[in-house]
């Protein structure tokens, strides 16, 4: 009867049942590893726990009231990075109620983990992408042997651009087959989270597919939130005007762009994948330019780099219009259009509807084939 009672009221819409914190306990050997080799428990850029090594022993501590994924970060010299994002040894393990263990001969990297439901489901995950990481691989392999008149030929760069936009589209989905055979796994909802930038006829089927637990949780509400924000720049949606400020400091409004198709491009001087979409952007520009197509660069850069964004709009030889407010991550109109993560764009209809969103590489040369005539 008390788990029948449980069972409907987490089916109810909209109400959260408050979870108490409980403990984890993640213990591993590494080796023979000793002092001062260090492992370090991270989420993010929070440091949860630390433990020195003792002949390749540690143990991890803490509590959490839901499932999380973190990383556990093995530095042999015992300093932890600024970025242990970065950090190569390293592997990742959700912290849930009970043991978790991690055993290895030499590294994290190449770590069995034991315990834990949903360590065990992200395991399985893992296990899937096996052959994605081979190809991979076998593109760095590529790359490496080039030689550098190779990595500098336009065609040797289309080639690894494609590549990469091949493989992202197949991470992605390894990704979605999960998260829809896997609907009460808090994996799933951790891998939904992992989708920047988010499409929302992608991700709205499979959020509304996920138990009604996960779906009330913390993440799980904040998640349904965004989707809500997002369903008003998805596809078929009117976008929403601004005004922002060229380099010059000259107003640009998106209703300038009435009665042609445009492509808003989100992107900053920092980000190499951005910029390196740039030289097959531009040869799409200057075939469809003109009275029917135009692009207006929205920049994610800082004022402090004011002078870094238009070097870069000089150096990639960009020739159309460029705006900004110069907030990064902040930007007002990046935060309008639930930009999280970059390069996005969104391809809008002569009367501003958004046609499409996220167009790289021949998904962008199609598009444009599309629409334009």
């Amino acid at each position: 009867m008390r788990k029948r009672l449980v069972g409907l009221l987490l089916s109810i819409p909209g109400l959260a049942l408050a979870q108490a914190s409980s403990p984890f306990v993640i213990t591993g050997k590494i080796g023979q590893l000793n002092a001062p080799a260090k492992v370090y428990l991270v989420r993010g850029a929070t440091l949860l726990d630390s433990a020195t090594l003792h002949n390749g022993v540690f143990e991890l501590k803490g509590t959490t009231d839901i499932p999380k994924s973190a990383e556990v970060v093995l530095q042999r010299n015992g300093k932890l990075k600024n970025a242990p994002s970065h950090s190569t040894d390293r592997t990742r393990v959700f912290l849930e109620p009970g043991p978790v263990g991690i055993t290895s001969r030499d590294s994290l990297v190449n770590a069995t983990i034991t315990g834990g439901v949903a360590s065990q489901d992200y395991q399985r995950l893992q296990t899937s992408y096996k052959p994605f990481l081979l190809k991979v691989k076998a593109m760095g392999a590529e790359f490496g042997k080039a030689s550098e008149q190779q990595r500098q030929s336009p065609e040797f760069q289309e080639k690894m651009q494609a590549q990469g936009t091949a493989l992202f589209q197949e991470a992605e989905k390894i990704q979605l087959a999960y998260i829809k055979a896997n609907p009460t796994s808090w994996v799933s909802l951790d891998a939904l989270l992992q989708f920047n930038p988010p499409q929302y006829a992608q991700v709205a089927p499979l959020y509304a597919a996920l138990s009604p637990y996960l779906k009330n949780s913390t993440p799980g509400r904040q998640y349904g939130e965004m989707l809500e924000a997002l369903k008003a720049v998805s596809v078929g949606a009117q976008a929403p005007p601004f005004t922002l400020q060229t380099p010059e400091g000259k107003p640009v409004s998106l209703a300038d762009y009435r009665g042609k198709y445009v492509l808003v491009d989100f992107w900053a001087s920092w980000c190499g994948p951005c910029r390196a979409e740039n030289p097959a952007v531009i040869k799409l520009y200057n075939q469809y330019k003109g009275q029917h197509f135009d692009i207006l660069g929205v920049s994610l850069d800082e004022e402090k780099n004011r002078a870094k964004w238009v070097k870069a709009i000089a150096d990639d030889h960009l020739p159309w219009t460029q705006v900004s407010d110069l907030r990064g991550m902040q930007n007002e109109v990046a935060q309008l259009y639930q930009v999280r993560a970059i390069p996005q764009n969104f391809l809008l209809d002569p009367s501003g509807k958004i046609v499409a969103t996220n167009l790289k590489g021949e998904d962008l040369k199609a598009a444009l084939a599309r629409y334009i005539k």
